[in-house]
């Protein structure tokens, strides 16, 4: 009886565990630390909400700050699971028994988590909505188009971009399970993860919907009670 393959077998974790660990790394670069850094010294996290994130940085410092931040958040996002699955990493061969899609998955799920923990932060990060956009393009680009469409249909009906975010979220892993998920268990699990974890992200925005505190963009509804 053969014996199992030592070498074969460090080298498929050290593979493993060094792509998610980058991705993560990756995703703990938070966009409004370093545009704000750049542009001064500001730090986003004195002010408004106090969350390093484009909604909190559009509020306290206007659109082409956070532009800027969100493109930043976006690209993370995007870049691990699009370019390290195949990048072939100096001393560390690609193992065929890797699943790839797999890896893709983990190493968009680490990036998303990074943003929401993020080690050069103190683990104190954003809330994961542009980060996990970008992810999303950089697996499955089909499936940004209903999930913006839900994100927008509750902003302009509600003006709340927490909730407009959750149910973008939430949205998703439903679409695919009644598009038809044959063959596509990983992402359906993956997206399922992913929605969990923007509820558990969003959670005070979630306790200040209950009680009517949260913060609302009345500019952005579309259905606005007029002055008399």
């Amino acid at each position: 009886m053969p014996l199992p393959d030592a070498t074969a077998g460090w080298d498929r974790m050290l593979e493993l565990g060094l792509k998610v660990l980058i991705s993560y790394l990756v995703g703990s670069l938070t966009g409004a630390l370093i545009v704000g850094k750049l542009a001064g010294g500001i730090d986003i996290r004195t002010q408004g909400s106090g969350n390093p994130g484009g909604t909190n940085a559009l509020r306290t410092q206007g659109k082409w700050f956070a532009l800027r931040v969100i493109l930043i958040d976006i690209g993370k996002g995007y870049l691990p699971p699009w370019l390290f699955p195949a990048l072939v990493l100096p001393g560390v061969p690609l193992d065929p028994e890797v699943s790839r899609t797999w890896l893709t998955l983990a190493c968009a799920g680490a990036a998303v988590i990074g943003h929401c923990y993020p080690v050069w932060f103190g683990f104190a990060g954003g809330k994961g909505a542009a980060t996990a956009v970008g992810a999303l393009l950089g697996i499955a680009p089909a499936l940004a188009l209903p999930g913006v469409l839900v994100w927008v249909l509750v902003l302009v009906t509600t003006g709340y971009v927490g909730l407009a975010t959750m149910l973008a979220a939430l949205a998703l892993p439903l679409w695919l399970w009644v598009s038809g998920a044959d063959g596509q268990l990983p992402l359906l699990v993956f997206l399922a993860g992913l929605a969990l974890l923007i509820l558990f992200t969003h959670r005070a925005n979630i306790r200040r919907l209950r009680s009517g505190n949260e913060n609302r963009i009345e500019k952005a509804k579309l259905l606005r009670r007029r002055s008399s």
